[in-house]
């Protein structure tokens, strides 16, 4: 891991500080010098670095949604795809079921805009600060902007076209602001952000300090603003596929990123913001592991929501025998990236070696066929709704989750440096046609990572990095009692020793798209589903679905309608495929703005699919 220091976001880094009185008869009384002016943001080199961080705060879980981070993003970002799945009242969100009032819309909705605000008012500050440096002064300004265009991205994606409060507006001083007239205006604006910053940053975070943004997330997130403008407005796509392709490259030529070595240790806490990582949340495991009472922004539900309920999860997020079966014999991600129950009657194909994901998590010696019933392949909850038994090892992979233990260390991506390959090789092929052979050496890149090629000869340096924490939570465990845990010698899922040979994904997918057919060209085929699996359970899914124009395909050939049965039906046993009983609507992917907007916000409409 990389010797640098981090951002400590804390209480003390909120834009305004407020002074407390003591407690008598005049309790009311809060005297004016209490309150520190706004311009004390600025007012050094020093203010006006920690007023910044009352911005990136708002990457973290917080008490305007103390979900983000897992929902809305899961929500929004996974369950369209039907790759993700649950149960309850979240099974709504498999069905294209969602509606205006729909909680996680607004809590994600308020989370962005809240950023945005804070965003706007250090903008409008900044740019009269005459006492804070220059240089200081652009790299905060390209740092302020990287922030609000994140967030306007995230508004932009999930719901279409949105209000834009620009510098200095918020939704006190702007309460009431009509929608961007068109996705030209809305596309530019967030460009000009990200175009500004690629000016103003550095390739290395400001003073060191990963968890800032850097010039890699200014490109790297202009080019798929540029993409999305292409998508949005097609008379000019050709124009803007270039210009995204130009933005990706500059981060591949950069040498400032690489694919991790292998994809398995991704997800583990032995290292955070390596070299694959362009922009990540970090949530630490705390100084009381494994509390209720340890409650920070630090931190969010992630092991409870993803955990089986038979270890003490909720169960909010489940993954589909769809998305399980589609991977290729020698391909690691699907191991790394889910465990089964110890399902009856799997096809052989299907079937992982015991310890390594069928029935077992083998990062913290759980055995899943223990306590849920599982003689099935589905999971019964909620009243004998069905759903699949496959759980994420992304998230899940930690400590043993259970009512009295939420916490754990996560690391959840929005933006890898696979991420870029895969975007710049969408723009390619836009640009030069189906046979771009640096398009698909980029996909083939990506595959001879994920068949465990980039690992041969490197065994001693990925264990002495990601196996240590394993160790130490194994003795955690022990150490209070458990007497089914044994301390790892070796990294719980083994790294290749020797090369192997990954089939040609053109030759591959051409065959594919043949075999299922596919309508879409066989590039997009490709793209498509390597983006399911190597970004499942990763918020970007769904929009890199969207945006590509390969969502309608993946939904009617991967989750054929009316296929199986409903899963309160019990014949759901004897089934391996999700059922389906409604037609896609594209319309339905620009998400309804929340009601609690619209009452607000009079000048504010709704998406054309929910009037």
């Amino acid at each position: 891991m990389k010797n640098k220091s981090k951002i400590f976001i804390t209480g003390a880094s909120v834009l305004f500080l407020l002074g407390i009185t003591s407690c008598n008869k005049d309790y009311l009384s809060v005297s004016h010098y209490s309150i520190l002016a706004a311009d004390q943001m600025f007012k050094s080199d020093a203010d006006a670095t920690a007023g910044l961080v009352g911005c990136y705060t708002m990457m973290l879980p917080t008490n305007i949604d103390g979900d983000w981070g897992i929902k809305p993003n899961l929500f929004i970002g996974g369950h369209p795809t039907m790759d993700t799945q649950a149960t309850g009242w979240d099974k709504d969100w498999n069905q294209q079921a969602w509606v205006p009032g729909s909680p996680e819309l607004l809590g994600g909705w308020k989370q962005a805009y809240t950023a945005i605000s804070r965003a706007n008012d250090f903008l409008a500050g900044l740019a009269t600060a005459d006492k804070v440096s220059s240089a200081l002064k652009t790299s905060l300004d390209g740092q302020a902007r990287c922030i609000r265009a994140f967030y306007y991205m995230w508004l932009a994606k999930a719901f279409g076209r949105v209000p834009m409060l620009a510098t200095g507006e918020n939704y006190i001083n702007t309460p009431q602001k009509a929608r961007a007239k068109d996705f030209t205006e809305m596309w530019d604006f967030i460009i000009a952000d990200l175009t500004a910053a690629v000016d103003e940053l550095d390739w290395d975070p400001m003073g060191g300090q990963y968890g800032r943004c850097t010039k890699g997330f200014a490109l790297s997130y202009l080019g798929e603003a540029y993409m999305w403008k292409a998508y949005r407005v097609p008379d000019q796509a050709a124009a803007n596929y270039q210009l995204a392709s130009d933005a990706l490259l500059q981060v591949i030529n950069s040498g400032k990123y690489a694919l991790n070595a292998s994809f398995t240790t991704l997800w583990d806490p032995g290292a955070v913001w390596t070299k694959e990582c362009i922009w990540e949340e970090v949530l630490d495991e705390g100084s009381q592991w494994n509390q209720w009472s340890n409650l920070s922004q630090a931190h969010n539900w992630m092991v409870h929501f993803v955990a089986p309920p038979s270890v003490g999860g909720w169960g909010t997020l489940y993954l589909s025998w769809e998305w399980w079966s589609c991977y290729e014999p020698g391909d690691k991600r699907r191991e790394a990236s889910a465990v089964t129950g110890k399902v009856t009657n799997i096809n052989p194909l299907w079937r992982s070696a015991p310890g390594t994901g069928y029935g077992y998590n083998p990062y913290n010696q759980v055995n899943y066929s223990v306590g849920d019933s599982l003689n099935t392949h589905y999971h019964f909850l909620m009243s004998g709704e069905a759903a699949p038994s496959i759980w994420t090892l992304k998230y899940f992979r930690t400590t043993r989750a259970n009512y009295q233990a939420p916490w754990a260390p996560q690391q959840i991506y929005y933006k890898r440096y696979s991420n870029v390959l895969l975007d710049r090789a969408e723009c390619l092929f836009h640009l030069n046609g189906a046979s771009d052979a640096t398009a698909w050496g980029y996909i083939n890149q990506i595959r001879d990572r994920a068949w465990g090629n980039q690992e041969v000869g490197k065994t001693a340096a990925l264990t002495a990095t990601y196996l240590p924490y394993y160790q130490s939570m194994a003795a955690f465990f022990i150490g209070n009692g458990a007497t089914d845990i044994v301390k790892p010698t070796t990294y719980p899922l083994p790294f290749n020793t020797a090369t192997v040979t990954v089939p040609d994904a053109q030759t591959y997918y051409t065959q594919l798209k043949t075999d299922k057919g596919f309508a879409s060209p066989v590039w997009l085929v490709a793209l498509g589903q390597e983006r399911r699996k190597e970004f499942n359970a990763e918020w970007c899914l769904a929009q890199d679905l969207i945006r590509s124009g390969f969502i309608e395909d993946h939904i009617n050939i991967n989750y054929p309608k009316l296929v199986g049965y409903p899963n309160t039906d019990a014949r759901v046993q004897d089934t391996y495929h999700t059922y389906r009983n409604f037609d896609f609507v594209l319309l339905k992917m620009d998400m309804p703005i929340p009601t609690d907007e619209l009452l607000k916000n009079h000048l504010c409409d709704q998406n054309t699919a929910y009037n």
